[in-house]
C-alpha cells in the first residue's frame, strides 16, 4: 500500500535530507585530510565550507514546494479536464452536493437561530422558568401570585434572584395622539436576573419598587429612537400611560428582546402594594437565576421543599401546589447537537457554494413562514454555517474518497488492465444501485410525510366551523388590569364600547370574546349541577368560553331552544349561560337543560354560579380541526380588561377599520385600537405552524426526490459510459434499440421500485408521528401511498430515458475499434 506513505511525507522527506547533508560534510572532511588536516580541523573546516545545516535544509524544502505546488496545479487541470469530459457525471455530483448542503445548511441555520444559539445574556444557561401547578385541577394557573414569587425567592437556597413579569398593551398619551405601546410590569431584581443593565441611565432604586414610591419607568431603545430621536436627554422626561404619569430613568440595550421582543416600556410593580397581597390572584410568569455549580436537580429538589413548607403554612392556598423548572428555550444543546450532526454529516465540498445560496433563499422563506417563532428574526447564515459546510464537505470527501481509492489501489495491473480490454464488456458496482434505492426509498418516506399533510389541510377547508367567519372584523382596546379593582366599571365600560360600536353604519353587530372563535386554545374547567346530577361517578368537564349576549348573532350561531342571555346586573354573583348541543346531549340527556345552575369545582370564588338560558349549535370553538365537545358560553362582556372586540360588517371588514378607530377615539380619547385584521387572518394564522411543517416536509421530500432523481441518471449515466463496449457488441450482433432502451429503463426503474417498497415500509412505520398534525385522514392512507410510489416511479422514468436512449445510440464499430 503505497499510498500510505504519502502519510509520512513530510517525516520523510526531512530524514532525507539529513541523510544527504551528512553524506555531503563526510566528504569534504575527508578530502581536508587528505590535504593533510587533522580530523577534527578538516570536520570544523567542511562544516564552515559547506554553510549553515538548516539553511540548507530550508533551501532543498523549497525546491520540494515547488514540485508539489506544480503536482498540485497538474492535479486540478487534469480534475477540470475530467469535468469537461464528463459533463452528466459532475453535474450529477454538483447538484447532489448542492441540494444536500442546501437544505442542511438551512435546517442548521434555523436550528442555531432558535435553540442552539446562547441567550443573549450572561451565563444564559442558569435562566430557568419556573412555574406552579395544581395537579388536582383541569386547567391549573401557573402564573405566580407576588406573594408566592417573594416567598419563593427569600426561602430557597439555589437561586442567586427569581424574578417575575406581565406584560399588556397599554396606550401612551403624552405625544399629540394616543400610541399603543407594550408595556411589562417587573418585580425587583428582574435585571439583575437577566445580567443586563441599561444602554442609557440605570435601574429601579429602592424607592421606585415600594408601593407609593415615585413613578419610575424604563424604554427600550426602539421605541427611544423612535419617539426621542435617540436622545440622551429623553431621561427624566414624562411618559402618560392609563392616566399614570412616569419619568423615563433608563434606555434598555436594543439587543435586549426579553421577556417579549415587543415590550416598549418596563415598570416596577411593588411587591408591598396591597392589591398583590392576595395568594389566589396568580400574576407572573417568573424566571429564576440558578448560582454557580448548582444543577437542575438540585433545584427543584430545593425549591419543592420550599414550596412544601408554604403548603403547611398556608394550606388553603398552596397545599396542593407543585413546583416546575425548566432551562429557559428548552432542551440541551448537547442533544440537539448530536441528532442534528448525525443526520447532516455525510455532506461533501463540490456543491458547498450552491448549497449556501439555496440555505440563504431557504432560510427568508423560513422566515416568512414563521415570523412568531422566538427569536426567528436571529436566523440565518454567518461564519458557523459556512465552516459547517465546508468542515462537512472536507470530512465527507475524505470519507467517501477514501474508500473508492483504497479499493482502486488494492487491484493489481493484470486485474485493471484486465477489466479495461475489449473482452471485458462490463463491470458491475452492486454500491452504487444500493444508494441509489436507499434514496428512492428517503424520497418516498418524505412525500408520503408531505402527501398527507397536504391531504390534511384540505380535508380541513372542507369542514364547517359551525359560525361564519366572514365579514368579522376583529382588534383590542389598550386596558390596564388595574380596572378590574372595579369590575361593574369596567364591565359597564366595555357595553358602553359594543354599543357604540354597534351603532356604526355599515356594522350589523358588534360583540366581545375571551378568545377568538376556531383559534386553537384550552380552557377545560370541572362542573357541577347545582340541583343534583343524574350520575354522581360521572365528572361534568366542559370548555368555557366567555363572551357577551350579541355574540351569537355577531358570529351567526344558530340558538336552538330558550332564549338568548343576559348580561346580569352583578355579574360577580351570578352569571346567564348558554351551553352547546355536545353539552346537553352528553350531561343532561332527555332532561330539560333550561334553568339549571352550573357551578365551578372546586369553587374558587373567581367564577359565580350560572344559570342556563338556552342551547346553541355546536361550533369548532377550540380549533377547526377538532370536533365540537362540550361547551359552556358565559354571558359576560368583561371576560377581562382586554377582551377581543368583534364586529360583523356588512362591507369588507377592513374597510371599517379607519371607521373603528375614530369611533373609539371618540369615545375613548386616551386608548389605542391595536391588532386590527379580519377573523379570517387570524384563523389562518393559526395553523401556520401546521402550514411550515408541511412547507418544511414538501421542502425536504423535494430535495429527496431530486436526489433520487440525480443519483439515478448520474448512476445510469455511468453504467452506459461503462458497458458501451457491451452495448455496441450487443448492437453489432444484431439487438434492437428499443431493446436496449428497455434494459436500461428496466434497471433503473427496478432499483426504484424496490425503494418505493422500502419507503412504502418506512412510511408505514412512522405514520404515527405525524398522527397528531393530520385531520380527516388516516395516517396510512393507501391513496396518498399510492400516488407517490405512481409519482416516484414516474419521476424515475424521466431520469432513466435520457441515459437509455443514449445507449441504445451508439454507434457499434466505432465503440468496438477504440482501445
Amino acid at each position: 500500500m503505497e499510498w500510505w506513505k504519502s502519510l509520512f511525507r513530510k517525516r520523510a522527506l526531512d530524514a532525507q535530507l539529513d541523510s544527504e547533508l551528512r553524506f555531503h560534510i563526510e566528504e569534504l572532511t575527508e578530502a581536508n585530510i587528505a590535504a593533510g588536516l587533522t580530523p577534527e580541523e578538516a570536520r570544523r573546516r567542511a562544516v564552515l565550507e559547506f554553510g549553515g545545516r538548516e539553511q540548507i535544509k530550508e533551501e532543498l524544502r523549497d525546491v520540494h514546494r515547488v514540485s508539489i505546488v506544480e503536482g498540485s496545479l497538474a492535479n486540478l487541470k487534469s480534475a477540470f479536464r475530467f469535468i469537461r469530459k464528463s459533463p452528466s457525471f459532475s453535474i450529477t455530483v454538483i447538484l447532489t452536493l448542492a441540494l444536500g448542503i442546501g437544505a442542511n445548511s438551512a435546517v442548521f441555520s434555523a436550528i442555531d437561530g432558535i435553540l442552539l444559539r446562547p441567550l443573549p445574556f450572561p451565563n444564559g444557561d442558569q435562566l430557568m422558568e419556573l412555574r406552579q401547578y395544581n395537579p388536582k385541577t383541569r386547567s391549573p394557573r401557573t402564573r405566580l401570585a407576588p406573594v408566592r414569587l417573594e416567598d419563593w425567592n427569600r426561602m430557597n437556597s439555589t437561586f442567586q434572584a427569581i424574578t417575575g413579569y406581565y406584560t399588556e398593551d397599554n396606550s401612551e398619551t403624552s405625544g399629540p395622539l394616543p400610541e399603543k405601546v407594550t408595556q411589562a410590569f417587573v418585580t425587583p431584581r428582574f435585571l439583575q436576573v437577566w445580567g443586563i443593565s441599561p444602554a442609557l441611565g440605570r435601574d429601579f432604586t429602592r424607592e421606585e419598587e415600594h408601593f407609593g414610591g415615585p413613578n419610575a419607568i424604563l424604554i427600550s431603545d426602539r421605541f427611544w429612537r423612535r419617539r426621542f430621536g435617540a436622545d440622551p436627554n429623553a431621561l427624566g422626561k414624562k411618559l402618560r400611560v392609563n392616566g399614570f404619569s412616569s419619568s423615563i430613568v433608563g434606555v434598555m440595550p436594543a439587543s435586549f428582546l426579553f421577556p417579549d421582543r415587543d415590550v416598549d416600556l418596563w415598570s416596577a410593580v411593588p411587591p408591598d402594594a396591597p392589591i398583590a397581597q392576595s395568594r389566589e390572584w396568580t400574576w407572573y410568569l417568573a424566571i429564576g437565576r440558578l448560582k454557580p455549580g448548582v444543577t437542575l436537580e438540585q433545584a427543584r429538589a430545593n425549591l419543592a421543599t420550599v414550596q412544601k413548607q408554604l403548603g403547611i403554612a398556608f394550606p388553603k392556598t398552596d397545599a396542593d401546589l407543585i413546583v416546575a423548572i425548566e432551562p429557559l428555550l428548552g432542551g440541551s444543546r448537547t442533544a440537539i447537537v448530536s441528532q442534528l450532526l448525525t443526520e447532516v454529516f455525510v455532506l461533501a465540498l463540490a456543491g458547498a457554494g450552491l448549497g449556501l445560496v439555496v440555505a440563504n433563499a431557504a432560510s427568508k422563506v423560513f422566515r416568512t413562514l414563521a415570523a412568531d417563532l422566538p427569536r426567528i428574526e436571529e436566523i440565518g447564515l454567518n461564519w458557523r454555517i459556512v465552516l459547517y459546510s465546508l468542515v462537512c464537505s472536507v470530512l465527507a470527501t475524505l470519507i467517501c474518497g477514501l474508500f473508492p481509492a483504497i479499493c482502486g489501489t488494492r487491484r493489481n495491473v493484470s486485474s485493471s488492465l484486465t477489466q479495461s480490454s475489449r473482452t471485458q464488456v462490463t463491470t458491475r458496482n452492486p454500491l452504487q444501485w444500493l444508494l441509489v434505492g436507499v434514496q428512492v426509498a428517503l424520497a418516498v418516506t418524505l412525500l408520503a410525510g408531505a402527501g398527507l399533510l397536504l391531504r390534511s389541510f384540505q380535508e380541513l377547508g372542507r369542514v364547517s366551523p359551525g359560525f361564519d367567519a366572514s365579514h368579522v372584523l376583529t382588534f383590542h382596546i389598550s386596558a390596564s388590569y388595574a380596572e378590574t379593582a372595579d369590575w361593574k366599571g369596567l364591565t359597564q365600560r366595555i357595553d358602553r364600547t359594543i354599543d357604540s360600536l354597534g351603532s356604526l353604519p355599515g356594522v350589523e353587530t358588534a360583540a366581545t370574546d375571551g378568545t377568538l372563535p376556531g383559534v386553537p386554545s384550552h380552557f377545560q374547567i370541572e362542573l357541577n349541577f347545582s340541583e343534583g346530577q343524574q350520575d354522581t361517578e360521572r365528572k361534568i368537564v366542559a370548555e368555557s368560553r366567555f363572551v357577551s349576549p350579541a355574540y351569537f348573532a355577531t358570529m351567526r350561531i344558530p340558538i336552538l331552544s330558550g332564549e338568548l342571555c343576559r348580561e346580569s346586573p352583578d355579574s360577580l354573583k351570578s352569571i346567564n349561560v348558554m351551553v352547546n348541543r355536545s353539552f346537553a346531549n352528553t350531561y343532561l340527556g332527555e332532561s330539560t337543560a333550561l334553568g339549571r345552575h352550573l357551578q365551578e369545582v372546586p369553587i374558587s370564588g373567581l367564577l359565580p354560579p350560572g344559570e342556563i338560558r338556552g342551547i346553541v349549535g355546536d361550533a369548532r370553538e377550540e380549533g377547526l380541526h377538532r370536533e365540537p365537545g362540550p361547551t359552556v358560553y358565559w354571558c359576560t362582556s368583561a371576560s377581562g380588561p382586554d377582551p377581543f372586540y368583534l364586529i360583523r360588517t356588512r362591507t369588507e371588514p377592513m374597510a371599517m377599520a379607519e371607521t373603528v378607530r375614530q369611533k373609539i377615539h371618540e369615545i375613548e380619547p386616551a386608548r389605542s385600537v391595536f391588532n386590527i385584521a379580519p377573523l379570517t387572518d387570524h384563523l389562518d394564522e393559526a395553523f401556520a405552524e401546521n402550514r411550515l411543517r408541511t412547507v418544511l416536509l414538501a421542502f425536504f421530500a423535494a430535495t429527496a426526490v431530486s436526489l433520487a432523481c440525480v443519483g439515478l441518471y448520474g448512476t445510469l449515466s455511468y453504467s452506459v459510459n461503462v458497458r458501451r463496449r457491451e452495448v455496441g457488441l450487443r448492437l453489432a450482433l444484431g439487438a434492437l434499440q428499443g431493446q436496449i432502451v428497455k434494459q436500461f429503463l428496466f434497471q433503473g426503474l427496478g432499483v426504484s421500485f424496490l425503494g418505493c417498497v422500502a419507503g412504502s415500509v418506512l412510511a408505514a412505520a412512522f405514520a404515527r408521528v405525524l398522527s397528531g398534525m393530520l385531520y380527516g385522514v388516516s395516517p396510512t392512507d393507501v391513496t396518498t401511498l399510492l400516488g407517490v410510489v405512481v409519482l416516484v416511479l414516474g419521476v424515475a422514468a424521466v431520469a432513466s430515458l435520457a441515459p437509455a436512449i443514449r445507449a441504445a445510440s451508439v454507434e457499434p464499430m466505432q465503440v468496438l475499434r477504440e482501445e
